[in-house]
């Protein structure tokens, strides 16, 4: 059985097949993070339009290289939610438009869920139950895998999301856009002792999250130090230095908390954030000293692609799950609204 899957929520078009017993046989993806950047963030229509023009040459290259024809396929994914409608309804559309063609079955994917089940493209360690961190430009939540498409939010962000966060902070400081790689690229270059930022809700129960209070303190660090004539590139070093360690250790404080309060030994980490060789490397600790273990996908498989798709979208179908040509992307979808995989 080999599925092909769409990913277009967003600013990158992804394109994958996945075999059921090969694994994962190609995948292609075009980011538009060029074609974005001189708005510093993500237009919605240019978005869509920029998926029309390349989802289709990217399936034929994805096929290339797996040496495969359409007739290969058994079925098609593709991201039905949550994301930006009109991207979400140019892979929705062409998705439907082949299977129907092809006559073979069609599956929605929730779009955190492929990322949630990443890791899983290249290992069988992970195991449910297991808790969950998806931590990314768009979203930041903690989840309870009780069994795969069981999920229980055990906590969100209540504001920005932590990539949301690393994003406005370039911009403050002028590291241009996308600001995650940029924030973390000048971190390694601060001074840990120069500034301590805040651990935002550390100090009170529960598993939520909040991370626009961080932003706030990076402009009034920075406005500060402008005053007082220190605009020096090190002075961005040493507040992406204390940015990325406050986010850091509050994600450590927070994924602690759900793996005691579930009892759960695996902590599962993804997202685009996940690639933040700080954040893996504190995560990781907290797992092992609860004498667990934490999963990452590899790092071209923790921003948006389609081998999350086709990997999720695999398991449903073979579950014999379908979606019918009434579809309906969803901007919105919670993931505990997902049918279990059985």
């Amino acid at each position: 059985m080999i599925t092909l899957g769409i990913e277009s929520s967003c600013d990158e078009t992804g394109v994958a097949l996945y075999h059921d017993t090969d694994g994962l046989l190609a995948h292609t993806l075009h980011s538009q993070v060029a074609l974005h950047a001189e708005y510093g963030g993500v237009v919605p229509e240019l978005a869509s339009r920029d998926h029309i023009r390349r989802v289709v040459p990217l399936i034929q290259e994805t096929l290339r290289q797996a040496n495969c024809t359409l007739q290969d396929i058994s079925g098609i994914a593709y991201t039905a939610g949550p994301g930006l409608l009109g991207a979400l309804l140019v892979g929705a559309g062409v998705a439907r438009s082949l299977a129907y063609a092809l006559d073979i079955p069609a599956i929605g994917v929730h779009h955190m869920e492929g990322h949630l089940l990443a890791p899983m493209l290249e290992t069988d360690a992970i195991q449910p139950p297991f808790v969950a961190l998806l931590v990314s430009g768009g979203h930041t939540m903690l989840v309870g895998v009780e069994a795969l498409g069981r999920y229980t939010v055990l906590g969100e962000t209540l504001d920005d999301a932590a990539g949301e966060a690393f994003d406005k902070t370039a911009k403050l400081l002028g590291l241009g856009y996308p600001g995650g790689p940029a924030v973390s690229k000048l971190a390694q270059q601060g001074d840990p002792d120069r500034y301590t930022f805040p651990r935002p809700m550390v100090d009170r129960p529960g598993l939520d999250m909040s991370f626009s209070g961080l932003k706030t303190t990076v402009l009034n660090t920075w406005n500060k130090a402008v005053t007082a004539g220190d605009d020096s590139e090190q002075t961005k070093a040493d507040i992406c230095r204390a940015f990325e360690t406050a986010v850091a250790e509050t994600l450590a404080i927070k994924c602690k908390r759900a793996l005691q309060q579930t009892g759960y030994r695996t902590l599962v980490v993804s997202g685009g954030v996940s690639a933040n060789t700080t954040i893996r490397q504190r995560l990781t600790q907290v797992a092992e000293a609860l004498r667990g273990e934490a999963f990452f996908p590899r790092p071209e498989f923790c921003t948006d692609n389609g081998a999350m798709i086709a990997y999720a979208g695999h398991l449903r179908l073979k579950a014999g799950q379908r979606t019918g040509l009434d579809f309906s992307p969803r901007a919105r979808w919670s993931l505990e609204d997902l049918p279990p995989i059985a």
